[in-house]
């Protein structure tokens, strides 16, 4: 009998120390696993109302095994609770209000309960698993990993990184890659989520940043952090583009990058199925930056829209589709790298547009101030471009062009605010016809150019406005970087806010809504003093 127990005890100790080496978890989690268990299987032998608790030696594997009763004047739960009298003979000396431990005689475990103790040990077991792999994953997001490819699912690559499993989804691998089972495979941990079925772990071997850490793998001085990679665009599996600086003048970021004949820019094409890659010069400077991120298309110039905050690109006639590249790849992949919206356009183009601009321009002016053409044209040429800037510009400037006096300068900035006023008052009646409320007109910042806008999209009311949130008011319209005359089909343009042609700022808009809002609140004092009459009155006659 004693040999027996000896046994039983060696095998549970030996049971916990293999399952704890084989899925790498700490082995008192085993064993609490076991005692839990064995706690299970206790009450359904005496009980399930009572508080019966497990404890399993580590060392040696003695177990022992106790009910906790709680020693109480009154009795109202027989299974954890006795009185003093009885208490008193479990434990002389016992007072109301102790704990006591009753212990109990080992248990046989029957098939049934042999199978639900390795039901709850299995789920333990896994559950500490799970824990241990999402603890081990969770901070390494960013990193590359090297997996064995275990199956493919859909379409989607499962990986066998050694101690979990992770998974490259199909928009996330390189196109036209070839994958079988049990090829060796490197990629990025994209994320780590938490989910009951235990951690699931996303890779990726067609984002940017799988690019930039295979370069800090083939290049010390990026690992160093001498050379840094400041932006990453990418066409996964055909083309990409990295723009680089050096933070130390005496090395050359491109050509550290390429290595003696391209060896280290060659090991990170190869990884990525022979993906070209551009290593662009990166500069602070956006006019810069923009005409690199084009090579090897040659740039005339760029012009920078600050307000809308695009980029036009002006290319030699022989140039353009060189660089608006095969089905726009170009173009798209220095737009991703600048973060700016290009338009591309050749010198021609350039020279219409320009030619177009003048004279709209001319034409405002001479009918809107009756000047004769010449004087039209010569306000365009010295860069005025609305009413606007004739209306309100210092004198000097104005009476400082050539040919110009204070006298005639005066007699346009007057004809200028007339014009505007003439505007004004058109663009008033145009939105009182749409039935636009003469309220919204005091809110902050609205002119009534913006409020006939807000009546063509419906918006008459200061509850219309209110209801708003401030990105469908005042967020810009977004569109792909594109080119004149193409052809290609576009991607839809982004809506934008319903006043996103007028350059206000967030913290503009806010302060339009909660204006419009500000109505909501008046009647609030007024409704909870009624609300309050009542009460006050009843207290009083009470």
């Amino acid at each position: 009998m004693a040999t027996g127990v000896t046994a039983n005890r060696a095998e549970l100790i030996a049971i916990a120390n293999s399952v704890a080496s084989e899925k790498m978890i700490d082995k008192g989690i085993v064993i609490e696993a076991m005692e839990d268990a064995i706690q299970r299987a206790a009450r359904t032998r005496y009980g399930q109302e009572m508080d019966i608790r497990a404890k399993l030696d580590p060392n040696n594997g003695d177990l022992r095994l106790w009910r906790v009763v709680e020693v109480v004047e009154l009795v109202d739960d027989i299974y954890k609770q006795v009185d003093l009298k009885g208490a008193q003979k479990l434990q002389e000396g016992a007072e109301l209000g102790d704990y006591l431990v009753d212990p109990l005689p080992p248990i046989e475990f029957g098939r049934i309960q042999a199978q639900a103790a390795k039901q709850t040990i299995f789920q333990k077991v896994r559950d500490a698993e799970r824990e241990r792999q999402f603890e081990e994953f969770k901070d390494r997001a960013g990193e590359i990993i090297t997996g064995v490819v275990k199956r493919v699912e859909f379409g989607h690559i499962v990986v066998d990184l050694g101690r979990a499993e992770g998974v490259i989804r199909r928009d996330a691998q390189i196109p036209r890659e070839v994958v079988r089972v049990n090829d060796r495979i490197r990629s990025l941990i994209l994320k780590v989520v938490r989910e009951n079925r235990g951690p699931q772990i996303f890779l990726s071997r067609a984002h940017p940043d799988f690019m930039k850490k295979l370069f800090a793998q083939e290049v010390p001085e990026i690992y160093d952090g001498i050379i840094e990679i400041k932006a990453a665009a990418r066409d996964p599996g055909s083309r990409a583009k990295i723009g680089v600086i050096s933070h130390d003048s005496s090395i050359d970021p491109v050509g550290a990058c390429v290595g003696m004949k391209g060896s280290r820019v060659q090991a990170v094409v190869q990884e990525m199925q022979g993906e070209k890659i551009d290593i662009i010069p990166w500069s602070p400077d956006t006019a810069t930056f923009v005409v690199n991120a084009l090579q090897p298309a040659n740039v005339a110039r760029v012009l920078i829209d600050e307000e809308d905050d695009r980029i036009e690109v002006v290319v030699p006639d022989d140039q353009l589709s060189l660089a608006i590249g095969r089905r726009g790849q170009n173009v798209r992949l220095a737009s991703q790298l600048t973060a700016k919206a290009i338009d591309i356009l050749t010198e021609t183009d350039s020279s219409e547009k320009r030619q177009a601009e003048f004279v709209k321009n001319s034409d405002t002016f001479q009918n809107e101030l009756d000047v004769d053409e010449t004087l039209a044209q010569l306000l365009v040429a010295e860069g005025f471009s609305e009413l606007e800037e004739v209306a309100y510009v210092e004198l000097d400037e104005l009476a400082g062009i050539e040919g110009f006096d204070e006298d005639l300068a005066q007699e346009l900035q007057s004809r200028a605010q007339e014009a505007l006023e003439r505007r004004e008052t058109a663009q008033r009646e145009e939105r009182r016809a749409l039935g636009v409320e003469d309220a919204l007109a005091e809110l902050p910042y609205m002119t009534e150019a913006m409020l006939v806008t807000l009546g063509k999209a419906k918006i008459k009311t200061l509850d219309d406005l209110a209801d708003l949130a401030t990105d469908e008011l005042i967020e810009k319209k977004r569109q792909e970087p594109r080119r004149r005359n193409d052809d290609a089909p576009k991607r839809p343009e982004h809506k934008g806010g319903v006043l996103g042609a007028y350059g206000l700022t967030e913290e503009q808009g806010n302060e339009m809504i909660m204006a419009a809002r500000a109505h909501w609140f008046e009647d609030e004092p007024a409704a909870a003093g009624e609300n309050a009459e009542p009460a006050t009155q009843e207290a009083a006659r009470d």
